[in-house]
Parts: structure tokens; sequence; C-alpha cells
């Protein structure tokens, strides 16, 4: 990571770079490692997917339920680089909050897109979905960094936010059926006060789930301590310590939520659904460990070198991701809705018809399903290559 002698306090305790710092590799491959996985989940062949490829039913957790925080983390960490990098352009802070705005409004427009895709029907539309949270907390944390960048401020709220969104859950009475613990199981699938509040919100036709949705509203409140987390972490690559000693701390705040998540875990159960705070602390302990091995792999070196590694071509499929993460993203969904749209024959749609086509040749249904899962990615990734071979990189 490039650093100027050029220096000056940017509000936060530490003495951080204000010129534009230099990209870290590590942060877009790690991102085009989620993307992949996500788009990779999201498109199984069938329901008898390989468990770990799938999210876990309640508590609990699996793999998979891992890369969406994993996003979100990222893009706190990146919020604090193009934050920096606007600024030290001469961006003002007016002009960088209303960017934000913009951003975020696209963002969840796009979500809204993707949600409706093919059919674009106004009484099942989904309000909720990956890339309105994404919108929303994004827009929220950037914002907030915008007006206080220290992070002792951010780490206050952040743990305000875990702390405040278990004391909601385990104490506030759910309208119509009691105190959780006392009157009903803590976490209980549909008696919970998020599961109430968004079926008060919007009518069944416009939750995921029908009684719930996995991206509620106030289940946000914990997503925006994941992506505050992330915000930590990009504040902290960017103070003037050596690049080792900045992963061995990113290391051992990774090993340090995953136990405090496993602990919590015991009275507050991990669960991706609900966003428990558990489960914030014990997927970005991941997230923190992937991005500190990501760091030492391709922009550390030996001790007290910060150049960067050579990029290997091993690593370019992650890097195409990575660099167009959202387009590829998007263009996945909007992919899988329209195959799912198309019918070969009455009950059987083109996306079951190929799931089928794999499944009569390889007769491991969850092998097939990964086969076809793999297949999906590949399709998806070449547009994408043809960005990245171009030097096209589509910013939202």
């Amino acid at each position: 990571m490039a650093v100027d002698a050029k220096t000056a306090l940017v509000g936060c305790d530490e003495v951080v770079t204000r010129v534009k710092p230099g990209r870290l590799m590590s942060i877009d491959l790690l991102r085009g490692l989620t993307i992949g996985f996500m788009i990779l989940v999201n498109n199984n062949g069938s329901r008898e997917a390989y468990a770990q490829l799938q999210h876990s039913v309640w508590n609990g957790f699996t793999a998979t339920d891992l890369v969406f925080p994993t996003f979100l983390f990222l893009v706190g960490v990146s919020t604090v680089f193009s934050t920096a990098s606007r600024l030290a352009r001469g961006d003002s802070k007016q002009s960088l909050f209303l960017h934000t705005l913009r951003r975020a409004v696209i963002l969840f427009l796009l979500g809204l897109l993707v949600n409706s895709f093919p059919h674009f029907h106004w009484h099942t539309l989904r309000f909720y979905g990956v890339l309105p949270r994404i919108a929303i907390c994004y827009f929220v944390v950037a914002t907030l960094y915008l007006i206080s960048p220290k992070w002792k401020n951010m780490a206050v709220l952040a743990v305000g936010l875990l702390v405040g969104y278990w004391a909601l859950m385990r104490f506030v009475p759910v309208p119509g059926y009691g105190v959780p613990v006392r009157d009903v199981p803590l976490l209980d699938p549909d008696r919970n006060l998020v599961a109430w509040l968004d079926r008060h919100i919007f009518a069944a036709s416009h939750l995921y789930e029908r009684t719930r949705d996995p991206e509620g509203l106030l289940s946000t409140l914990p997503a925006l301590a994941t992506t505050l987390i992330g915000l930590l972490t990009g504040i902290w690559l960017r103070t003037q310590r050596a690049l080792m000693e900045k992963v061995r701390g990113i290391g051992f705040a990774g090993v340090s939520c995953l136990v405090l998540g496993l602990l919590w875990n015991f009275s507050f159960p991990i669960n991706k659904k609900l966003w428990t705070s558990s489960f914030v602390l014990f997927a970005v302990g991941w997230s923190l460990l992937l991005l500190a091995v990501s760091i030492w792999m391709f922009d550390g070196g030996t001790e007290g070198e910060t150049k960067p590694v050579k990029r290997s071509r091993w690593f370019t499929p992650l890097l195409v991701f990575g660099t167009n993460a959202i387009t590829a993203y998007v263009f996945s969904e909007l992919l899988a809705g329209g195959i799912g749209s198309i019918h070969i024959q009455p009950g059987i749609n083109l996306q079951r018809w190929l799931a089928n086509g794999i499944l009569s040749a390889v007769p491991y249904p969850a092998f097939a399903s990964l086969l076809y899962s793999l297949g999906f990615v590949a399709v998806c990734w070449l547009p994408a290559y043809v960005l990245y071979r171009r030097r096209i990189f589509i910013k939202v």
C-alpha cells in the first residue's frame, strides 16, 4: 500500500495518508470471491444441493450464511478508501454526500428491478432484499463517516447496535404473543419482533417467506453493525503502521469476534435470517480472517516489505468479479429470473430442464446441482470478463 510523506489528520485518532492510497488487490480479490460464491449458492440446480451451499434453515450456520455479511463488511472497508480518495482529489463533503445518496438510490432501485424481473407485478413486489439492504447500510455508514470519521464513535455505535438489537429481541414483548423466553421461545420463526413488524408493514405477498423476510426492517440494525466493523477495519488499514502489523491486528480481531460470537450463541443463537448479534460477530470474524490472509498473500511480502506480490493468472477470475461486483450480481439475478420464466413444457421451466439434463447424466443429485451452479457462474463470468479485458469498470 503506497504511503506518502505528506499526512494529515482526518478526524480519527491515528495519522493517516491524505493522498490517494494505493489500491489493495486483496479487497478486489475477496470481493470477487464473495460475489462468485454468492452467485453459486443463489443458483443451485436443485434442492438436493450440498448442505454448505444452502442457507441454514433457522438457528446455526453454513458457509452460505457467511457470504452476504462478508460483502457488507467489504462495503464498509471500501467506504474508507473511496472517501479518502475523493477528499484527496479535492471533493467537498457536500459533493461526497450527494454522490453517496445517488449511489444508494441506484442500488435500491436495482434491487427493486431484480426482485420484480421479469413480471413486475406490484402486488408481489418485494421491497426488501440484498441490494436494498446494501443501499441502506452503505448510505447510513458512509454518511456517518462524513459527519464524524473518528473511529471511537463508530465503535461505540456498532456495540450499541448489537447490544440494543439483543435487548429488543430478548425483552420487548411481541404484540399478540408475549415476552420472549417467558411466553414464546426466543427467536421463534414467526413469533418474533422482526417478523411481526415486517408483517405489519407489508402484506404477505411482499415478503420473501410470506410470514417474514430475511432482509427485514428491524434486522437492518445489526447489519449496519456489520458494515461499521468493515469501516473500522478500513480506518485501521489507512493508519501509518506497517502492513504486516495491520494484518496481525486484523487477524487478532477476527479470532476475537469468532470467540465472542460463539459465546453469545449460547444465549442469543447465531441466526442469519434474523441477523442476530452473535451472527454478526461470528460472520465478521471469518470476514476479518479472510481479509488478513488475502492481504498477506497479495499485498504483503516478507516482514517490513509493503510491495504487492506479483499478480497471478490463477486469481484473475476473482478480479473479474471483484472489479465489477454489483454488475455481475445484477446480471446473475436477471439471468436467473429470465431462464426461470421460460417454460419448455407445462411445469418445467428452462432452469429445471437444464438441471434435469445434468442429473440424467450425473446420477448424484448434490453433485449434479453443483455442476449446474458452476455452469451458471461461468456464464455470468463471461460478460464480466469482457468488461475486465476492456478495462470497463461500472461504478454504480
